[in-house]
């Protein structure tokens, strides 16, 4: 067998189907930054602000996945691809499941974020840039990796010794070095329903 014998089986129940049984449109908030801006923090707040207000949410968080989909990856600039790879085409997956998928993934290359952007339908990713400051986050350091990075003990990490591209058109900025967790997470939940992606109950 060759991937030209693979043929995409349509499901009987639809996307749209999915999506209008949720009361939601379907979406990827894709959390990207630095190690220690905030991704997996905010990403949480948002989801926890989704859930109470009855919405139907996955939150796919780096180092989660790194433990069972892609813990046979490296952080290699083409394991980072391969790693945005799959998880972009798990995102699409859940969208279309009409789920609003949060992933907090550095995702350092536009490339990379450019291509996930591609996978779904016009308006369906929405990136969510962590503008927080190199400074800001070695002084957060929640894991200690900056210091071991500056030690040598760890190669290829981003910010140091590798290169993060910041986005070059983000849908939403958000400074975390200038707003708590919660007003962080209000004004993507203000983007949402700007956006009718969600309804204001």
């Amino acid at each position: 067998m060759t991937a030209t014998d693979i043929v995409w089986h349509e499901h009987k129940v639809t996307k749209v189907q999915r999506s209008t049984l949720k009361q939601q449109q379907p979406c990827i908030l894709w959390f990207t930054g630095l190690s220690g801006a905030g991704k997996s923090t905010i990403a949480g707040a948002v989801e926890q602000k989704l859930f109470e207000l009855g919405h139907h949410t996955y939150l796919l968080d780096g180092d989660n996945v790194r433990h069972g989909l892609n813990g046979d990856l490296g952080f290699s600039d083409a394991d980072r691809v391969e790693n945005i790879r799959r998880i972009g085409e798990m995102a699409k997956l859940f969208t279309d499941a009409g789920l609003i998928v949060l992933s907090a993934f550095i995702s350092p290359f536009r490339a990379d974020r450019r291509m996930v952007r591609e996978l779904v339908e016009k308006n369906e990713f929405i990136e969510v840039y962590m503008d927080t400051p190199l400074a800001e986050c070695e002084q957060r350091d929640p894991k200690g990796l900056y210091q071991k990075a500056r030690n040598g003990i760890i190669k290829n990490f981003t910010g140091i010794d590798s290169e993060y591209e910041v986005p070059s058109a983000a849908e939403i900025e958000i400074k975390t070095a200038e707003f708590n967790v919660e007003e962080c997470a209000e004004q993507i939940i203000q983007y949402l329903k700007d956006n009718n992606l969600i309804f204001s109950s």
